[in-house]
């Protein structure tokens, strides 16, 4: 169980990669895809896990679970959520079990382990990849999970800019089986406009690290302007999306393209030279700082830190609109800090709180990882 798991420090390496998925709510399948309906308010239905040190990263293996990473703990936990019958969970919290540490992790700042992507060839190699803030730099590793748990890492691409804030550091692959990587400017605000900095960017690589081969400038580099991207997600038409935090003007919402420049340092939000790819959303940056974002049921859904809420975004043909947010005013006060948002295997979505992040104020329960039916 979760409080035996947290409380005495997470010793368990017995790690069960075998299973099946848990009961999808119903879905309608199209060319092979499923694709799940959103339909009213969404929900809180279960608290997964709580008790967490900043859970940041969040991605599914084949059987439903999800792998968790902490930033300050640097541990990657193995999640199972409890079953879900008549909207009530079957038991009060799901399972946690931890796989490992990774040791390189240096945590400080906004700095420590951050996102995880489990490889789209899972069943076969094992692999989980990881973005990682060092001593000396920011990288993205990999390292196989097994029955024993979490194996010895291994560098896929060094020399990232690191900092004690702006680190980026959201993983997702793609359609085409390319690893997307964003990264911060650390604070160093030249960095994004350099193409010859991977600070400020969102990038593109191989499972190996290099450039991924039809890449617009022959490196990494696959969008660029950026202050610091910690959210990615593609839609099911292949779009990919990030949520980026502004400083005093404007968060935002964009629609990456290869090549384009957004802006940052020159410009925050709308406007600036037309050289800049402009936004597609913007919020003040008291009602989102968004972080994490996933795409489900034909809607964007971003997490709010300095916000306090969950932004559900209506997507169509490479368009974003109406948005409108939940668990805002008195639900912020029972949940607060938003940091990362994900769906789950089965269409629901699971939702983390950031209030031992530095900047919230702790309840007795967090960090949470809580189960949403949208």
């Amino acid at each position: 169980m979760l409080a035996t798991a947290c409380e005495q420090g997470g010793n368990e390496v017995d790690v069960d990669v075998s299973g099946t998925a848990t009961a999808a709510p119903t879905g309608t399948v199209q060319d092979g895809k499923i694709t799940f309906e959103v339909d009213g308010v969404p929900d809180v239905v279960a608290t997964i896990a709580s008790g967490l040190a900043v859970p940041w990263g969040i991605d599914f293996l084949p059987d439903g679970r999800a792998v968790v990473t902490e930033r300050d703990s640097a541990r990657v936990l193995v999640v199972t959520a409890p079953e879900v019958a008549g909207g009530k969970p079957t038991k009060e919290e799901g399972e946690v079990v931890t796989a490992g540490e990774i040791a390189e992790a240096d945590p400080g700042g906004e700095a420590g382990l951050l996102g995880v992507a489990v490889s789209p060839t899972f069943e076969s190699d094992s692999l989980l990849y990881f973005y990682v803030c060092t001593a000396t730099d920011n990288r993205v590793v990999r390292a196989q999970l097994t029955s024993k748990g979490l194996g010895a890492t291994e560098a896929v691409l060094t020399g990232i800019p690191t900092g004690s804030n702006h680190d980026g550091g959201r993983l997702a692959f793609g359609p085409d089986g390319y690893l997307y990587v964003s990264t911060g400017e650390t604070g160093d605000r030249k960095l994004a406009q350099s193409k010859k900095s991977l600070a400020g960017k969102i990038l593109r690589i191989t499972t190996d690290g290099s450039p991924a081969p039809d890449n617009p400038f022959g490196t990494a580099v696959w969008s660029w302007g950026h202050r610091n991207v910690e959210g990615l997600a593609f839609d099911t038409d292949g779009s990919l999306w990030a949520s980026e935090f502004g400083d005093k003007r404007a968060d935002e919402l964009n629609r990456i393209l290869p090549g384009e420049n957004y802006g940052w340092p020159v410009v925050e939000g709308t406007g600036g030279p037309k050289r800049f790819t402009q936004p597609q959303l913007t919020w003040r940056t008291d009602e989102a700082s968004p972080s994490g974002l996933t795409y489900a049921g034909g809607y964007l859904w971003m997490a709010a830190l300095r916000g306090e809420r969950l932004y559900r975004i209506k997507v169509a043909a490479g368009q974003v609109s109406d948005p409108a947010a939940y668990f805002e005013g008195t639900a912020a006060g029972e949940y607060g800090r938003l940091r990362t948002v994900a769906r789950a295997p089965d269409g629901r979505l699971w939702l983390t709180t950031s209030n031992k992040d530095g900047r919230g104020t702790p309840g007795a329960d967090d960090d949470r990882i809580l189960l949403i039916e949208p």
